[in-house]
C-alpha cells in the first residue's frame, strides 16, 4: 500500500445485528452493531464483539447500545461512533496522512427520504468524503451473482435483524418493494416472551438468539431435527435457577405468527409482480438470505406456501456485504446507485 494513496475505499453492511466492512475485496471487519458507552463523559469505551458481552450484564458505569433497529438509525451519535470504532478495526495500513474514505453503505429498501438522509449523515461525520447508498436486496442480488441490469426478473427475500426486505429487480431498478419489521429481532422477542409465559422464566435477547440458532425452527416437522436445548435462567417469580429442554417444535410454535407474517409478505409482493417477471420468477425460483435464513425447515415452508422454490444463498450471512464490495468495484458502471455526496 502506496503511503501516498489518495483514498480508502470500503464497503459497510449496516445490519441491525453485525456490521461488515469489506476492502480490497475481503471481509476486514464482521462484528456486533453494538457499542458501550460510560455514563460519566458519553464516551465509548468499547464496540462490536468488545462491547457485545456487556448487553444486559447490569454494569452501573456503563451503558450498551444497539444504534440500529428494524433496519434503520435509532441512534444517530451512537451509530457515528459505531462506525468510526469499526473503521479503527480494519487491519492498519501505512500513510503519511489519513487518507480520505470512500464508502458505499446498504440502506433498506423500505427506508423513507428522512431515514436515508440520517444515515448519510452518520456517515459522513464519521468520516467519508464520498459516499454511495445501496438498497439491500440489490445488494444482496448482486452478492448472489445476480445481473440485476438485465431484463430478467430476480426476487430476493432478505431476513436481517431488524426488517425482512422482498424485491423484485429487473434493468437495475426496484419493480416490487416490500419492506416488514418482522426479522430476527422480533423472533427473539417471541423467544423472551414464550420462555417468560410457558416456563416462568426471565432470559435475555442474547439468550434468545442462542436458542433461535440452535433450537429455532419454521416448522413442527423436521427431516433432520436439531437436539433439544437446556436453557437456564431465573424464574421469574421466586429467581431460583431453572434448567428447561427446550426442544424445536416448541420454538416451532413459538415463532409461527411471525413467520405466518413473512409468508403473507412474500404472497403480497408476488401479487404486485408483473407477469412477465413472475414467469422469470416461477422459471428460477426465490432466493433466501440474511441471518433468517438459516432458521431450520424456513425455506421449505416458504416453498410449501408459495408451491415457488425457495433457494438459500450460498452464505446468507454475507451476501448483503458481497453484493456492497461488488457496487466499490463498479461505482462507474452501477445506475442504481445513490450519490449521497452531491
Amino acid at each position: 500500500m502506496s503511503l501516498f494513496s489518495l483514498s480508502q475505499e470500503i464497503a459497510i453492511d449496516l445490519g441491525t445485528a453485525n456490521t461488515i466492512i469489506i476492502s480490497n475485496g475481503e471481509i476486514v471487519v464482521d462484528e456486533p452493531s453494538v457499542v458501550a458507552i460510560r455514563k460519566s463523559d458519553d464516551k465509548m469505551i468499547a464496540v462490536g464483539k468488545k462491547a457485545s458481552p456487556m448487553q444486559d450484564r447490569g454494569e452501573s458505569k456503563i451503558y450498551t447500545v444497539r444504534p440500529l433497529r428494524k433496519g434503520v438509525i435509532a441512534d444517530y451519535k451512537a451509530c457515528e461512533m459505531m462506525i468510526r470504532g469499526l473503521i479503527d478495526l480494519m487491519p492498519r495500513r501505512r500513510h503519511l496522512f489519513s487518507p480520505p474514505i470512500c464508502m458505499v453503505v446498504c440502506v433498506p429498501s423500505g427506508a423513507t427520504d428522512a431515514e436515508i438522509l440520517i444515515i448519510n449523515n452518520s456517515c459522513l461525520q464519521a468520516g467519508a468524503r464520498e459516499l454511495y447508498l445501496i438498497y439491500e436486496p440489490m445488494a444482496a442480488a448482486l452478492g448472489m451473482g445476480f445481473d440485476i441490469e438485465g431484463p430478467e426478473g430476480c426476487m430476493v427475500v432478505d431476513i436481517g435483524g431488524g426488517t425482512t426486505e422482498i424485491a423484485v429487480m429487473a434493468l437495475g431498478s426496484l419493480v416490487v418493494n416490500k419492506s416488514i419489521p418482522v426479522a430476527g429481532d422480533a423472533l427473539n422477542q417471541d423467544i423472551v416472551q414464550h420462555m417468560y409465559s410457558f416456563h416462568g422464566m426471565r432470559i435475555s435477547e442474547p439468550t434468545a438468539e442462542r436458542i433461535k440458532k440452535q433450537v429455532g425452527s419454521a416448522m413442527i416437522k423436521l427431516d433432520n431435527p436439531p437436539e433439544d436445548m437446556i436453557v437456564t435462567g431465573p424464574n421469574k417469580t421466586t429467581d431460583l435457577p431453572l434448567h428447561v429442554p427446550v426442544s424445536y417444535q416448541e420454538i416451532a410454535h413459538c415463532l409461527d405468527k411471525n413467520i405466518a407474517n413473512i409468508e403473507t409478505a412474500v404472497l403480497q409482493a408476488l401479487g404486485d409482480t408483473p407477469s412477465e417477471l413472475y414467469a422469470d420468477i416461477v422459471r428460477q425460483g426465490i432466493f433466501l438470505t440474511g441471518g433468517g435464513a438459516l432458521l431450520h425447515g424456513l425455506a421449505e415452508r416458504l416453498s410449501n406456501k408459495t408451491t415457488i422454490p425457495f433457494h438459500v444463498a450460498d452464505d446468507p450471512l454475507h451476501s448483503v456485504a458481497k453484493g456492497t464490495g461488488i457496487a466499490l468495484n463498479n461505482l462507474a458502471t452501477l445506475s442504481f446507485l445513490i450519490n449521497g455526496t452531491r
